[in-house]
């Protein structure tokens, strides 16, 4: 019997994404969740889970028992046990940024990429990915001959490099037609440090207001806030380890449980919960007015 089977979750956001992180007492009212020793952006494993969740609801409303078997019992259940899945953050590889050069570019950086390289490692996938030394914050590594490249106010220093692995390596996380092609000409390669500023200074802050109900079309007083997104295009990834169910042994009197194994689990997720025409994921707020919206890939990647 299979005892873990692991997944690699793909995202990427086909509307803006608030995953908050509540109040702030910074100008922005109500900022997205971040990694707190970097201050990358991020979506918290309780978020996405609380997302799957929501997810199987729906697709396997006929069917409790299996809910509660893959994330465990709702809290008001009599039956206590854990989940068979454990899920890990969202994590940031690719940030869309406005450029003067193109309509916009895919930014990452030598960290990101290590980590994501460790992170498949870890999961049980290997890939090639040559290392990028970025030496300097006004310098950038992409595929083009041009040498002058614009993101955000910044011009950079670029320099003309064969990214096709770490390409190839990316491309596993997004189902699009013809996504290698346009990474080749979007991907940019910028320093740490610089990745650094432009996740904490290009992500869109949306002022929102709040109407009186008494039908003068007017702003409450104070309804004021501003909202921080994730913008479109944005690309994460997410691990989902899955374990044999752990469903407690009936007792004398009990029905007998159905259990399943941990590939058993990996598949229900991977083919039962996002089936090939509903690899469509909302996370985080706003659901009412269209945002939080993420196309899905899945990859099994290992086990044992």
């Amino acid at each position: 019997m299979s005892q873990q089977a692991n997944l690699i979750v793909g995202l990427i956001a086909q509307t803006s994404i608030h995953a908050g992180a509540g109040s702030s007492a910074g100008i922005v009212d109500l900022p997205i969740q971040r990694e707190g020793h970097n201050g990358w952006p991020c979506i918290f494993g309780s978020s996405v889970k609380g997302a799957l969740r929501a997810k199987a609801d729906a697709v396997f409303k006929d069917d409790q028992s299996l809910i509660d078997m893959i994330f465990g019992p709702s809290f008001n259940s009599e039956i206590t046990h854990a989940g068979a899945i454990s899920v890990g953050d969202a994590r940031l590889l690719l940030l869309p940024v406005r450029s003067l050069t193109s309509a916009f570019k895919w930014v990452t950086c030598p960290a990101a990429l290590s980590r994501y390289k460790r992170d498949l490692e870890m999961m049980g996938k290997t890939i090639v990915l040559p290392e990028a030394n970025v030496s300097g914050e006004s310098q950038a590594f992409w595929s083009s001959d041009d040498s002058d490249l614009y993101l955000e106010e910044y011009r950079f220093e670029a320099q003309k490099q064969d990214l096709t692995a770490t390409i190839t390596a990316i491309a596993s996380l997004v189902n699009r037609e013809g996504f290698e092609q346009t990474l080749e000409k979007q991907l940019v390669v910028v320093s740490d440090d610089m990745f650094a500023y432009l996740v904490q200074n290009a992500t869109p802050v949306n002022a929102h207001i709040a109407i009186k109900s008494d039908g003068s079309k007017t702003v409450k007083d104070g309804a004021l806030w501003y909202e921080e997104t994730l913008p479109p295009e944005t690309v994460l990834y997410a691990p989902i380890m899955a374990n044999s169910s752990r469903v407690p042994k009936p007792k004398d009197d009990e029905k007998e449980v159905n259990r399943l194994d941990a590939l058993a689990i990996a598949n229900m997720v991977e083919n039962g919960l996002f089936a090939e025409q509903n690899r469509w994921l909302q996370v985080g707020g706003n659901e009412t007015v269209g945002m939080g919206w993420c196309a899905v890939t899945t990859e099994l990647v290992g086990g044992r």
